[in-house]
């Protein structure tokens, strides 16, 4: 969503007749954010405010994929968390408790209470055994005042600490990809990606077998894409060359 759909509380030009013309259609399409930020409920009311209607079940998160990752691999476990309401909600949801004295897993979204206290803590959790797991791979996100610091950038100084690699379960993790695709009901050569990011967005894509659409409104710029071995099917501007 950051990059493609909108860049902090600023809509991205022609995004409303685009999300206008798939309902029209009738396409089936799902909003697949790294953010773990918001929950679905939120990200419904942000583009309310936008002048979107797009209902809940157009959201998919990665705090939901997480969460339900860590609920398959234990269920009714415990984990110490930094991150916003939408991370904490979804561990609540799938039966995660929050713990701070001997928790199951470490997991790490991103946040603006990022704290030197909760990076200690972290690293004792994870030298104590917690595993740790982080909601996406992502190093920067666009904001309405430029680049900013992701998830894997607030991580590092816990697996540089403790010398674990923490295992990230957002795109382009094909546990989320898979998903999305089971939830939208179709099948892979009938759907296409459409991302601002070649190193999670556009490898998601390839990496399940579905065409892929790098809009170049997010953190990817042209020059940027010969920097990959790999490339996207399409390449434009942003989603408003994709409505008719």
């Amino acid at each position: 969503m950051d990059g493609v759909i909108y860049h902090g509380n600023m809509i991205l030009p022609g995004v409303k007749e685009f999300v206008e013309w798939m309902q029209k259609e009738g396409k089936a399409f799902l909003f697949l954010t790294n953010s773990s930020e918001r929950s679905p409920k939120e990200l419904d009311q942000k583009l309310e405010r936008m002048g979107l209607d797009v209902p809940e079940e157009h959201f998919y998160t990665s705090a939901l994929a997480t969460a339900k990752f860590v609920a398959t691999q234990s269920p009714g476990g415990s984990a110490y968390v930094i991150g916003e309401p939408g991370l904490h909600n979804a561990l609540y949801d799938a039966g995660i408790t929050q713990n701070d004295v001997d928790p199951d897993y470490v997991i790490v979204g991103e946040t603006r209470t990022y704290t030197y206290d909760a990076i200690l803590r972290a690293t004792h959790h994870v030298f104590g055994g917690a595993r740790l797991i982080g909601t996406n791979p992502d190093t920067t996100g666009p904001s309405e005042d430029g680049i900013i610091p992701a998830c894997k950038a607030l991580i590092a100084p816990i697996e540089i600490a403790t010398g674990r690699q923490a295992y990230f379960v957002g795109k382009p993790n094909p546990l989320m990809m898979r998903s999305g695709l089971r939830r939208l009901n179709v099948h892979s050569e009938d759907a296409a990606m459409i991302g601002d990011r070649m190193d999670t967005d556009i490898i998601a894509g390839i990496e399940t077998g579905i065409d892929t659409v790098l809009v170049l409104s997010g953190v990817t710029r042209k020059k940027d894409i010969k920097k990959f071995p790999y490339r996207p099917t399409y390449i434009l501007k942003g989603v408003s060359e994709i409505t008719p």
